[in-house]
């Protein structure tokens, strides 16, 4: 069993900074991409940013210049700093993993339970 769990979501004023972390946990071979997505009300789950496990990054345009995401390799984690944080932030953040539990296993999508971040004064 694999689990994803978020965490450092929260209310935070426009202008702001937060740091999201998620931890795999569980019979894991191998970690490939990590990344963050998010979901408004209303609206579909949108790429935030993601991380391979040599390092390359991708980031959505809309949060280019204010989103770093960063990994620990060695202990299954993934990292999200946004700064200069806008309303339209706003929405539940979704950690992805794309994995192995085998050697001999096909690579599969693991996503997290989600951790909200609302940005409001």
């Amino acid at each position: 069993q694999v689990q994803l769990v978020e965490s450092g979501g929260g209310l935070v004023q426009p202008g702001g900074s937060l740091r999201l972390s998620c931890v795999a946990s569980g019979s894991i071979f191998s970690i490939s991409v990590m990344g963050w997505y998010r979901q408004a009300p209303e609206k579909q789950r949108e790429l935030v940013a993601v991380i391979t496990s040599g390092g390359s990054t991708n980031y959505a345009d809309s949060v280019k210049g204010r989103a770093t995401i960063s990994r620990d390799n060695t202990k299954n984690t993934v990292y999200l700093q946004m700064n200069s944080l806008k309303p339209e932030d706003t929405a539940v953040y979704y950690c992805k993993a794309d994995l192995r539990r085998g050697v001999l296993d096909p690579v599969s999508q693991y996503w997290g339970q989600g951790t909200q971040v609302t940005v409001s004064s």
